[in-house]
């Protein structure tokens, strides 16, 4: 992708944020028939080791999608997560009135996270990325959801439907463009535009990026 210096995002930590905060990711595969494209829920896992490290991700598709039948174990793939993200209009921009040099932009944050894709068919592994992937997204519910709650017979055969992926990652390549190219009162300006109209995920991410030693 381009990536202007200015936009670009190399804290592992940060991008390891994007993907948690943002987990469907797109899936992009080469095919004989061109590029195939697959969304899919992520689990970003860490090595406590090395928290340097790309990581991993699991997931799981349906018995059905022929994606697990057609990649090679290995074979080289892109995950794309999006983050904040949002129009801007150059109306919110103090310094319009005085000159009206400004154009419209969108803001975004994004991250590439490359690696090798590799299938888990067995039930073990697929129970144990539903588990996790359970825990995750349910854990801010009053009474969360839990595997046990259904019965076992039921889960057995849903888990037989599904077959795991496992993405080894080796590279993570960030781009946050939060108006980091344009004057403090325009950029404050955006940010209260965005505010005002209810989008405080990206007026957020934008007044995080002031100060990017601090992060979110």
């Amino acid at each position: 992708m381009y990536l202007p210096t200015h936009f670009a995002e190399p804290r592992v930590e940060e991008l390891h944020r994007i993907v948690q905060a943002h987990p469907l990711g797109m899936l992009v595969r080469s095919t004989p028939a061109g590029l195939e494209a697959d969304h899919l829920p992520f689990l970003l896992q860490t090595d406590a080791g090395n928290p340097g490290g790309a990581g991993r991700l699991s997931a799981h598709v349906a018995r059905a999608n022929p994606l697990w039948r057609e990649v090679r174990d290995g074979e080289q793939v892109l995950v794309v997560f999006r983050g904040a993200q949002g129009y801007v209009s150059p109306n919110w921009y103090p310094a319009k009135p005085q000159t009206h040099r400004f154009v419209p932009t969108w803001n975004y944050e994004v991250v590439h996270a490359h690696g090798t894709i590799h299938i888990h068919d067995d039930e073990a592994y697929v129970r144990g990325v539903v588990a996790r992937l359970t825990r995750r997204h349910e854990a801010d519910q009053p009474q969360p959801w839990q595997m046990g709650d259904a019965p076992a017979d039921y889960l057995s055969e849903q888990l037989g439907r599904i077959v795991g992926l496992e993405i080894r990652l080796n590279r993570l390549e960030g781009k946050r463009k939060l108006h980091q190219n344009h004057e403090t009162r325009n950029r404050e300006g955006a940010i209260q535009g965005l505010e005002a109209q209810g989008r405080h995920d990206l007026a957020q991410a934008m007044r995080a990026s002031l100060n990017p030693a601090g992060g979110l």
